[in-house]
């Protein structure tokens, strides 16, 4: 890798790390879709999204933590099934164009999310039956690809109403903390790599994670950003399409 791409790569992983981290996700899809737009292997993808995706979410977490945000009782239904799911999915090797198709899913997914619009509205009990099949399934998502999960779970307790905006975020940071690391563990009982250049992006997501998680909790206006977010997602997502 260039010097000049390693500064493309580092800049754009530390702001995607803040966007996420402002609306309680590690930021595992942004990861992956700013390493496909500069050509990293598919092979170092997996591990790198769910390491800089663990640091960012821990960030989240302590920050909706702190401010009260985070309802346990939303939580646990998910986690129950999700982690056992994303480490048996971590394990399991996808070959490059399974891989290919699934990242590119998650990205259209994720750019969905960017576009979708936050309300607040009245909320009603959660299902945990129903919560535990989805985390079942999301899990299962989370280790396959390398992400966390929350691109899923956050619309997805609002859609159904399960919660307000702002507590699916709270939720889904620590969920997809709990899910990365379930999904990192998978991959560790079959191997995997990381290059040097990891330790870079993993430093400027940090700061970039903790001024998200600041962002967040002051109520900063990220309509513009998450709108050009989208739009870098469904770019990244049709690469994976042309190329698998």
């Amino acid at each position: 890798m260039s010097e000049g791409e390693l500064a493309i790569l580092v800049g754009l992983i530390c702001a995607m790390a803040a966007l996420y981290a402002s609306v309680g996700h590690g930021g595992a899809s942004g990861y992956l879709a700013v390493m496909a737009l500069v050509g990293v292997s598919s092979v170092v993808m997996r591990p790198s999204a769910l390491i800089l995706n663990v640091l960012v979410a821990t960030l989240a977490t302590i920050a909706f933590m702190r401010a009260g945000h985070l309802r346990w009782n939303l939580l646990w239904p998910f986690l129950i099934t999700s982690i056992p799911c994303a480490f048996f999915a971590g394990s399991y090797a996808v070959n490059e164009p399974t891989f290919k198709r699934l990242v590119a899913a998650t990205l259209f997914i994720a750019a969905l999310r960017m576009f979708m619009p936050q309300r607040e509205t009245t909320t009603r009990a959660l299902s945990i039956p129903i919560a535990a099949l989805c985390g079942a399934l999301i899990g299962v998502l989370s280790g396959l690809v390398g992400v966390g999960g929350g691109i899923l779970l956050t619309p997805l307790m609002i859609l159904a109403r399960w919660s307000s905006a702002r507590e699916a975020a709270a939720v889904s940071a620590p969920f997809i903390l709990l899910n990365s690391l379930a999904g990192l563990a998978g991959l560790l009982t079959v191997g995997f790599t990381v290059e040097s250049w990891l330790w870079w992006a993993a430093a400027v997501a940090i700061i970039g994670g903790f001024a998200g998680a600041r962002w967040s909790l002051q109520s900063a206006s990220q309509l513009w950003f998450r709108r050009a977010l989208g739009v870098v997602l469904l770019i990244a997502a049709f690469k994976f399409v042309v190329t698998s």
